[in-house]
This record gives C-alpha cells, sequence and structure tokens, in this order.
C-alpha cells in the first residue's frame, strides 16, 4: 500500500476516535439532558396508553357572560409550581412585588401538570396563537380518576383562587365616624390599610410569636371544625398591658398576617343600639379591633349599663351574624381592672400579656433599630435592668431612632434614662404564668417623629452629673468615685489611642465612617 494512503486511513481512523470520545463525553456532561428525554418518552408512551377525558373551561359564557370559574382556574395554574418546569411559559410583568415583580402564564398550547388526591391531571391553554379564537382552558383528567376526583378538585381550585385574590386585594381601615342622621343607621369611613407591621417584624418572646402564629394558622384552616362542633367561626383575644408596648402594632400585624380589613371601633362613639348596628355592618374574613376596653368601662357613672352592652357586644346573638372573625380588645391595665365575666373564657379566648422591656428585649431591638448584636457598652445596660429599671418599647424605640447614625451615643442614652428611671425604684421582675394566659414582651415598631436635637440636649444635662461609661444607678454613689472612673477612662483612652467613648456632651452630630466603625 502506497504510504500516502495508509496516512491518510490513519488520519481517518483517529478523526473517528475523537469524534466518538467527543459524543461520549457530551452524553456524560448532558446526562441530565438524557434523564429528561427518557423521561418524556415514558411519558408519551404512558400518555398513549391511557385514556383521557377532556373539559373545556371556556373565557366566556354562551351568553357573552364571563365565566368566573376561568378567571379562578387561570390564576391557580399560575401559580402552580409545574409551570416553571414546563416546556414553555409567557412570561409577564406583575404588578406584585413577589418573584421580583414578574409572573409566569400558560401561552396559547402549553401545558401545565398537577396532581390532586392521587391522580395526575393537566391544563392546556387551547387560545389560538393569533388570538382570533376563543379563550379556554383545557382540564385533562384520566377517565377512570373523573368520577373520584373533578368535582374536589374544581372546588379546591376555586378555593384557592380565591384565597389567592383574598391576599393580594388591598386591605382598608373602617373607623365609625357616627350615625347618619336620615337613615340612623352607624357610618363608617374607610381608607386604605397600609400600616407596615408584620409577625416577622415585630419583637417579642420567640415561643409566644410561634403560639400566635399556629393559633392564627389554625383558625384560617379551622372552618370544617367550627361547624363540626356547632360554634361560630370567630376567635377573639385580649390585648393588656401598659401604654406604648406595642398592643395596637401587633393587632395590626395580625390583621396583615390574616389578609383581613381592619374595623377600628371606637366605642365611646357608639350607643346601646348602635354596637349591634356595626357588627352587622362588618363583613366576614374582618378584624375588629376595639382598643382601651378598661378604660370604656371604668368612664362615667353607667358602669353597668355599659358592662352588658359590650357583653352583648362580644358574643351576644348579633357578633355571631357573620363567619371568620377575629375580634381584638386591648386595655392598658391589669385584668383584674374589670369584672370578670368580661374576661372569660368564650368572650376572650386568648389572653397575650404585654409587658415593658427587659434587657433581652432591649437586645432585640438593638438589633433591629441599630444592627447590633453585641457592645462594649451591654454589661452597663444589662446592669440599669438588673436594677430594676424598665422602659417601653416606645421609649427604647424613639431612642434609637433618633441616634441610629451613632449607636454608642444611642446606647449612652439609654443608660442615661435607665439611671433616671431607677433611682429609688424597686427592682421589678413580673412572672410568666403561662398556665393561665399568653404573656410575652411585644414591641412597639411604629415609627414616631424623631426630635434629635431635643434628646441630646436632655442627654447632655443629665450627662453632667452621670458618668461616661458608669453602671451605678443609685444617687448615693460619692463623687469622687465618678471623678476617679472619668479619669481612669480618660488615660486609658490616651494610651491606646483608639475606642474612647466620649461623654454625652462630646457627642454632637453624626460619626464620621471611621469613627462609626470603631464604635460598632
Amino acid at each position: 500500500m502506497p504510504l500516502h494512503g495508509v496516512v491518510g486511513a490513519g488520519a481517518l481512523g483517529a478523526l473517528a476516535y475523537a469524534a466518538l470520545a467527543l459524543a461520549a463525553l457530551r452524553l456524560m456532561l448532558s446526562y441530565k439532558s438524557a434523564l429528561y428525554a427518557l423521561r418524556r418518552l415514558w411519558r408519551c408512551a404512558d400518555e398513549w396508553a391511557q385514556a383521557y377525558q377532556y373539559h373545556e373551561v371556556p373565557r366566556f359564557a354562551c351568553d357573552g357572560a364571563e365565566n368566573p370559574l376561568f378567571r379562578k382556574a387561570a390564576a391557580y395554574v399560575a401559580a402552580l409550581p409545574s409551570l416553571e418546569d414546563a416546556d414553555a411559559a409567557s412570561v409577564l410583568s406583575s404588578a406584585s412585588r413577589t418573584n421580583g415583580g414578574l409572573s409566569l402564564q400558560l401561552g396559547p398550547g402549553h401545558t401545565a401538570r398537577d396532581s390532586f388526591l392521587g391522580a395526575r391531571l393537566a391544563w392546556t391553554n387551547a387560545e389560538d396563537a393569533d388570538g382570533g379564537g376563543r379563550e379556554r382552558l383545557v382540564l385533562r383528567v384520566r377517565r377512570h380518576d373523573r368520577t373520584r376526583v373533578l368535582r374536589p378538585y374544581l372546588q379546591h381550585v376555586e378555593s384557592v383562587a380565591d384565597e389567592m385574590e383574598q391576599r393580594r386585594r388591598e386591605l382598608r381601615l373602617f373607623a365609625n365616624t357616627g350615625v347618619d342622621g336620615a337613615t340612623g343607621a352607624p357610618r363608617w369611613a374607610s381608607a386604605p390599610f397600609t400600616h407596615p407591621a408584620t409577625l416577622d417584624a415585630v419583637a417579642m418572646d420567640p415561643d409566644l410569636k410561634a403560639r400566635v402564629r399556629a393559633d392564627l394558622e389554625n383558625f384560617l384552616k379551622g372552618r370544617a371544625y367550627y361547624h363540626r362542633l356547632g360554634r361560630v367561626w370567630r376567635r377573639s383575644y385580649l390585648l393588656y398591658g401598659p401604654p406604648g408596648t406595642g398592643k395596637s402594632t401587633f393587632a395590626a400585624a395580625m390583621a396583615r398576617f390574616l389578609g383581613y380589613d381592619v374595623y377600628d371601633i371606637d366605642l365611646s362613639r357608639a350607643g346601646s343600639d348602635d354596637l349591634r348596628a356595626l357588627l352587622l355592618r362588618t363583613t366576614p374574613r374582618s378584624l375588629i379591633l376595639v382598643e382601651d376596653l378598661d378604660r370604656y368601662l371604668q368612664a362615667g357613672g353607667d358602669g353597668e349599663a355599659r358592662a352588658a352592652r359590650v357583653l352583648s357586644f362580644m358574643d351576644g346573638v348579633a357578633s355571631c351574624c357573620g363567619e371568620e372573625r377575629v375580634m381584638v380588645f386591648t386595655m392598658r391595665g391589669g385584668k383584674d381592672a374589670v369584672d370578670a365575666a368580661v374576661v372569660r373564657p368564650g368572650r376572650l379566648d386568648v389572653h397575650i400579656q404585654f409587658t415593658l422591656c427587659d434587657f433581652e428585649a432591649f437586645k432585640t431591638l438593638a438589633s433591629n433599630y441599630l444592627g447590633l448584636k453585641d457592645h462594649k457598652l451591654y454589661p452597663q445596660v444589662e446592669e440599669g435592668f438588673h436594677a430594676g429599671a424598665r422602659l417601653s418599647p416606645a421609649e427604647l424605640g424613639e431612642i434609637m431612632l433618633a441616634n441610629r447614625g451613632s449607636p454608642s451615643r444611642a446606647l449612652r442614652n439609654v443608660i442615661t434614662k435607665l439611671q433616671h428611671v431607677s433611682g429609688g425604684a424597686p427592682p421589678r421582675n413580673p412572672a410568666h404564668r403561662r398556665d393561665t394566659s399568653w404573656s410575652g414582651t411585644g414591641q412597639q415598631w411604629e415609627e414616631q417623629s424623631a426630635r434629635a436635637s431635643a434628646d441630646s440636649t436632655e442627654a447632655d444635662e443629665t450627662a453632667a452629673g452621670a458618668p461616661a461609661g458608669g453602671g451605678v444607678f443609685g444617687k448615693d454613689a460619692p463623687m469622687r468615685e465618678f471623678k476617679k472612673l472619668y479619669g481612669l477612662i480618660k488615660i486609658k483612652s490616651r494610651r491606646e489611642g483608639a475606642g474612647f467613648v466620649p461623654l454625652e456632651g462630646e457627642a454632637h452630630g453624626p460619626p464620621t465612617p471611621g469613627n462609626h466603625d470603631r464604635e460598632r
């Protein structure tokens, strides 16, 4: 054989081996694609061997009216997880902030699969690609499964779509503004409910928060359970504690978690008959809020008559005219400030106590307001709380909000406030009575007007007679001890050259980036 023939055969053989090696490498790298192709082949064979029944859901009925089931089915299909794994889908811009403001929908000819009660179903958008045909969704179900799952599945689609629509709709806040002079009916004024509080953002005992969340979730799913017991589908909560501990904010977080409208009822504006009329004019899936219940019962000279009206409002016949309601009552004092009949189980199912902040609650607030997990001034703050001082979440939030640019200055202001509060006050350590009520420390998360200059002036005046980093919370400490402590801190700061905590009077204005890093 000629030499050039041998060379040519060797080159062809090398190319063939290279092609085989490349194909093998490609197959190894794309084994997922191969598995996907095998699954599709198996699915096609299984679908070919099965007998199916097809049900069309047109957008418009024969008389031209819109079919409500089409809208609900389209919303349900758009939320199916399998839509993300479909061969093709339409990507649309959504007004919702979830998923980056984007949403998936079935395009013409696209299919999304679902399962229900062990049966496999599929939705197909049968709309013509050019838009000239009818808009319709086609549900495919196996013939031997249609009797068992078709009707329950369509009911499931409607209920899920209704729940999603309820979650997406704009919540509203209603307030009673008196009585209509012409008709005598109570008047409601409403506005969009845009309170930003959420259960995740509210700072309180984690165990208590988990119990409240679980209780609300069980209530949402408890329609059949309540009906089986013969009870009205309603839940009532009592939030009690000093002002500024976050009761109203927690009620707002509950409403946002449930997706309910809020009816804020002012009892002082309602007469004896108006309370029943107000209840009759509320809608299902709503949270009815009554604040300062104890003040209303104790005001005026007709305490017994007021109590009778409130008791009828809580669990009278009128309160049963409507389901899926949550009633929230707040009180500024303790439960013993009102008649025991008002707070008995059945009228107020869950009791949650909101107390003033201790050191653990303070750390939660500092983490959220200032981004602090730990700080060198924490031992002095802890000593102030252990000395018996207590501050409301609203007070702590105001201090941290006004000094959010300087965590150290905020903590020094907290120490000064604790020194002022603990002067001569006996230690307070309220017990948690978890056997009779849910107790915890709620926190105020409403932003209040920050008067930074006023706070700084007050802190400067207080710091004139207080140590810069002192942990003494009495008024009888010798002045020489304060001077000695200040001198030691000053000498140490000169030696180290960094990390010195200035006096309250020396901290003016926001810190520079370098100083801010050292403070943290």
